[in-house]
């Protein structure tokens, strides 16, 4: 493959690393890719030309000198707008928080400096990270670089936008409800959600202690290896991140034995109300596992519904805590929409919130005995559902933007609220021409076996390889 843009963020990363290309050389098409699709994806809301130019100058005098090179050497790499940036503005889509300017420097960026990344700028976000559409009546909203007129996803809107339109290799987004999993499906691109504390969360804007999770969204399930390398692990500046031991997750790629592996298809709630060409797209990939030697089993799940609604209700009562000051000061810099849904959380009483607390644990251990006693993975769609137009999604806004927040979420959310791992992975069009993604959910810590799943998926599949025209 000629074209340096279409490489995945590994051959990227080689490419570099042998001086088959310069890290500056690279950098300059990334950033000239992102302006060039600007205007029509809006993805970014900064690009950091000069800053960027700098790092891969730095990148590649290090190689000259014979340094060892990072993980991701020279790779161009950008992030949604909410990870604080060591002095740089960080605006979390919002005019709230627009002026910020924090001193240090999240962890996890921090980890993708050492590790030899290149940031060419911030990525769009919806307004303070609520919002499945991708929606942000401050900075525009983002479209999706398969058709402009329809959503890119949200909240992390700007990674599976600019990843999808191969501006930059990878991103790091954050997954409350499915927030890097939502716009890697409809952006026909692959997100992790990990296990909850499974990266550090130091230096990242809340929008729910609990549900938070920072996320990798790439090209393909080695590209979100690398990253997870790279970022996971116990970071003492996050006393709720984990200890347990990260592994060299692309190593264990090939370690994955798909055989015999038993993949669960749910009977209940994931596939209500699916749409017949996302429904074959998706039986199409179980076909794939199949082939693979997998065994694809049917099973029963728990009320989903009863688990969204308590997801629901304590990322109400934490996203309205974290916003009630501003709320009570600076109430005409939030959108109405953004609003409305923090204030909701302000009535939600005390004990409601403990009791969805308390029940988390029981609901884990329930769906571990009737879902993972019978099955390694859980296999579902990504959306059920079409991609919708922006023009649909003001309609709804203007009456209620909550039913279209939760038809977007309505297959990812509960996994927050079990702080499960899941992967979102290519597997189709719909037939409207839009990408159909399916989503992979492990056990606790399993993020290395979903990853090798959904890279011997891709092994076996060109989804990942095609992108779309500007």
């Amino acid at each position: 493959m000629n074209d340096p843009l279409q490489w995945t963020l590994v051959e990227a990363a080689d490419a570099v690393r042998h001086k088959h290309i310069s890290a500056v050389e690279l950098a300059r098409l990334s950033i000239a890719a992102a302006r060039a699709w600007q205007p029509s994806i809006n993805a970014f809301i900064a690009i950091d030309e000069e800053a960027a130019l700098r790092s891969a100058e730095n990148a590649d005098r290090d190689l000259a000198r014979g340094q060892t090179a990072g993980l991701i050497h020279g790779v161009p790499l950008a992030h949604k707008d909410l990870f604080d940036r060591g002095g740089d503005r960080v605006t979390c889509g919002s005019k709230v928080l627009g002026d910020r300017h924090p001193t240090n420097k999240a962890t996890c960026l921090e980890r993708l400096d050492r590790a030899g990344a290149v940031t060419i700028g911030t990525l769009l976000m919806s307004e303070l990270a609520m919002g499945a559409a991708g929606r942000n009546e401050h900075f525009g909203h983002c479209r999706n670089p398969w058709n402009a007129k329809r959503i890119a996803g949200g909240s992390s809107s700007g990674s599976g936008a600019a990843v999808g339109a191969r501006t930059v290799y990878g991103s790091l987004g954050t997954d409350t409800g499915g927030s890097v999993r939502i716009p890697a499906a409809l952006c026909g691109v692959t997100g992790l959600k990990p296990t909850q504390t499974r990266i550090s969360r130091a230096g990242v804007m809340p929008l729910s202690y609990s549900l938070d999770n920072v996320g990798p969204v790439a090209r393909t399930a080695r590209d979100c290896a690398r990253l997870m390398t790279v970022v996971a692990g116990w970071d003492e500046r996050d006393p709720t991140s984990s200890h347990e031991p990260v592994p060299d997750y692309e190593s264990r790629l090939s370690q994955t034995v798909v055989r015999g592996t038993r993949v669960g298809f749910p009977r209940q709630y994931f596939y209500d109300g699916i749409v017949p060409s996302v429904a074959k797209a998706l039986d199409a990939s179980l076909d794939v596992f199949r082939k693979l030697g997998a065994i694809v089993v049917e099973v029963d799940v728990p009320d989903q519904d009863e688990l969204r609604e308590l997801c629901n209700l304590i990322l109400k009562v934490e996203a309205a805590n974290i916003h009630s000051e501003w709320l009570r000061t600076r109430e005409n810099a939030y959108s109405r929409e953004v609003r409305t849904r923090l204030e909701a959380g302000l009535a939600i009483p005390g004990v409601r919130y403990l009791q969805a607390q308390r029940l988390r644990g029981e609901h884990l251990k329930t769906f571990a005995a009737e879902v993972f006693a019978k099955v390694d993975v859980l296999h579902t769609p990504g959306l059920a559902i079409e991609v919708p137009t922006l023009d649909d999604v003001d309609a709804a806004v203007s009456g209620d933007a909550l039913s279209v927040n939760e038809q977007l979420a309505r297959c990812t959310r509960t996994i927050n609220y079990l702080g499960l791992p899941a992967i979102m992975v290519p597997c189709g069009f719909s037939a409207n021409g839009m990408p159909v993604g399916f989503q992979m959910i492990g056990k606790p810590y399993g993020e290395a076996r979903l990853l090798g799943l959904a890279d011997a998926f891709q092994r076996e599949t060109e989804f990942h390889r095609r992108s779309p025209s500007r």
